[in-house]
């Protein structure tokens, strides 16, 4: 079965598989950045996330409401948590200094993955769309993968907003 799965992957999937691992390997190295840059690849994957759970199951409620909640979760619980060791903020260049990090590869993975196995789900079984734990399950994982994708990119606006000199009073 396995097999008849990954013969019948278009192939523009394996491609975007490629470049996701392109992508997440290169956050894997330590680099500097501008806040800008750093707000992309939240934002499309909280936006991908979203128009997956859309593609997949339309506008069904159970699987939006899963979606909400699991990007509200797990974007209050990274949002609590301290920035890794060696991020900081250069408010002079409006740069930041990132250590290196395997969550974002683990992250885009998570979602390809979530999406890949809902897809061949959906194409074996087109009735689980009728089911809501299905539905749910499956908008509550794009959701929390894209929650720490958001809370990592909130909290880089936080730290360059603390780090912004006071302005002086005239």
């Amino acid at each position: 079965m396995p097999n008849q799965i990954l013969a019948h992957t278009p192939v523009w999937v394996f491609a975007l598989f490629a470049a996701l691992i392109v992508l997440g390997l290169t956050q894997m190295r330590g680099r500097e950045i501008k806040l800008q840059r750093a707000s992309i690849l939240p934002l499309v994957m909280v936006l991908l996330s979203f128009a997956g759970t859309l593609i997949a199951f339309g506008t069904a409620p159970w699987p939006l409401l899963a979606w909400a909640a699991g990007l509200a979760a797990s974007t209050t619980a990274v949002l609590a948590l301290p920035m890794p060791a060696g991020t900081h903020f250069n408010p002079t260049t409006q740069r930041f200094a990132l250590p290196g990090s395997a969550v974002p590869l683990a992250l885009m993975m998570g979602i390809f993955f979530t999406k890949y196995a809902a897809g061949a789900a959906l194409g074996m079984q087109p009735e689980l769309a009728q089911l809501p734990t299905f539905t749910a399950t499956a908008g509550a994982l794009y959701g929390l993968f894209s929650g720490v994708f958001l809370a990592r990119g909130l909290r880089l606006w936080r730290l360059a907003h603390k780090a912004q000199p006071a302005a002086l009073p005239a």
